[in-house]
């Protein structure tokens, strides 16, 4: 709980993955890579009761096995490629009443930390707002960013005057870490980003998402040197 109010954890994990294929439970760093989420989960100050939503047997077995709850399958209609994101967080509110705060935490992102979980919590928590997504500064800010046109001119994607990237005006990107929201709130929404949402800021070593082969091997490396690399 958090001054009172409980709060349900979900981790969305279905088996029909497209870029990596069954890559909620490949092994990463020695653990399947849902385990990682898991673990930071289990350790929140805040979240009382965390639950898988999937459709997947072997994914459902695997998340028992590291300590997840699992208290119902999810519908096979909401785990296809054109589901929205949104749609097993209130399947999962519809089948687990009594929550004031829910926070989603997708198993790609296994660099995210307890603290970062908790931290996000708080700041919705202290500010009163109705959600709060954890967000990162990109790699390439998107004023230096082009389009290239049939002719392979380069056209800028935002005009801009800035010639030093220390003109440039901070930017964020939503990580896919940690979503927060007030479960009152949700459903009008339909989304954690909408009026009101704050951005919790994460370094960008955290906000690794799993979303091809190569993030898979650089997950890998990463969580190995944890330690020795202080992330």
């Amino acid at each position: 709980m958090i001054n009172g109010k409980a709060v349900l954890g979900i981790i969305p994990a279905r088996g029909g993955s497209k870029g990596v294929l069954r890559k909620n439970i490949r092994a990463v760093a020695g653990k399947p890579l849902i385990a990682w989420t898991i673990e930071a989960a289990k350790k929140s100050e805040y979240i009382d009761r965390l639950v898988l939503s999937s459709e997947d047997a072997e994914i459902i077995r695997v998340a028992n096995v590291w300590g997840c709850e699992v208290p119902f399958v999810r519908p096979v209609e909401l785990a296809q490629d054109g589901t929205p994101g949104i749609a097993p967080v209130l399947h999962a509110l519809d089948n687990l009443r009594g929550y004031d705060y829910v926070v989603l935490l997708q198993p790609t992102s296994p660099l995210r930390t307890t603290s970062e979980i908790d931290g996000c919590l708080a700041l919705c928590e202290a500010r009163g707002a109705p959600a709060c997504v954890s967000v990162t500064e990109p790699a390439h800010h998107p004023q230096w960013m082009h389009t290239v046109d049939a002719n392979q001119h380069l056209k800028p994607l935002v005009e801009h005057s800035a010639t030093r990237r220390q003109d440039l005006p901070t930017v964020y990107a939503v990580n896919g870490a940690v979503y927060v929201a007030q479960v009152s709130w949700l459903p009008d929404s339909r989304s954690f980003i909408g009026d009101g949402t704050l951005g919790y800021v994460m370094p960008p070593l955290h906000s690794l998402d799993i979303d091809v082969e190569e993030d898979l091997i650089l997950a890998e490396c990463l969580l190995q040197r944890r330690d020795v690399c202080q992330i």
